[in-house]
């Protein structure tokens, strides 16, 4: 019988023998097939999948289809994190909806006494508010309690003048400043928290020309 599959004579040189080479040499897609993810994490993105497969020679909708595919529970990830996104950001907007409402309605309660703290303000000045007095006593318990409310004066003699904050009553000019800067101020300004009450009423002085 003769023998089908010769013997390598001595000195004949052994070419190993790989299964499935032939058909690996011919399918080039198998080749860079490797190189695409089997599955999508964090930081990978569609575009990423498209580029790659482009650079291969493959169809890069295809090669995105099937690497969604390959872990589906990928896109339920994402609609998560969107949706704790959105949570975390509607919470913190009703937060701070409902920090301005606190102050604007402690706000309408101590207008009525703004008032009665402008007499304060006059009497003080006048020095009606000096030594122990029962009137001072009572002057400061008002002032402490308002400020427990969380309302905080402005508007001091010498600082600088802000449109947003300050209300000139007058203008005068002086020459020996560079800025407008509050000269006297005829009526506190207050507010609670981050929210403007009043503006104070002042007399500004600008720069004489």
């Amino acid at each position: 019988m003769t023998d089908t599959n010769p013997t390598p004579e001595d000195g004949d040189e052994v070419q190993p023998v790989n299964e499935g080479s032939e058909a690996i040499a011919s399918d080039p897609e198998s080749q860079v097939d490797s190189e695409l993810p089997e599955t999508i994490d964090d930081e990978l993105t569609v575009q990423d999948i498209l580029d790659a497969a482009e650079a291969n020679g493959l169809d890069g909708d295809a090669e995105a289809e099937r690497v969604a595919d390959a872990e589906p529970e990928h896109e339920h990830l994402v609609d998560l994190k969107r949706v704790s996104a959105e949570y975390a950001n509607y919470r913190k907007r009703t937060e701070a909806n409902r920090e301005v409402e606190r102050e604007r309605l402690t706000g309408d309660v101590v207008k009525v006494l703004l008032p009665v703290l402008d007499d304060l303000d006059r009497a003080e000045k006048h020095g009606d508010l000096e030594g122990d007095t029962p009137f001072s006593a009572i002057a400061a318990k008002l002032r402490t309690s308002v400020q427990k409310l969380g309302l905080a004066p402005f508007g001091v003699k010498g600082e600088p003048f802000d449109h947003n904050l300050h209300e000139a009553i007058f203008q005068q000019p002086t020459p020996d400043v560079e800025t407008e800067t509050i000269l006297d101020v005829v009526e506190t300004g207050y507010t609670i928290g981050s929210t403007l009450l009043r503006a104070a009423k002042v007399v500004v002085a600008v720069p004489a020309e």
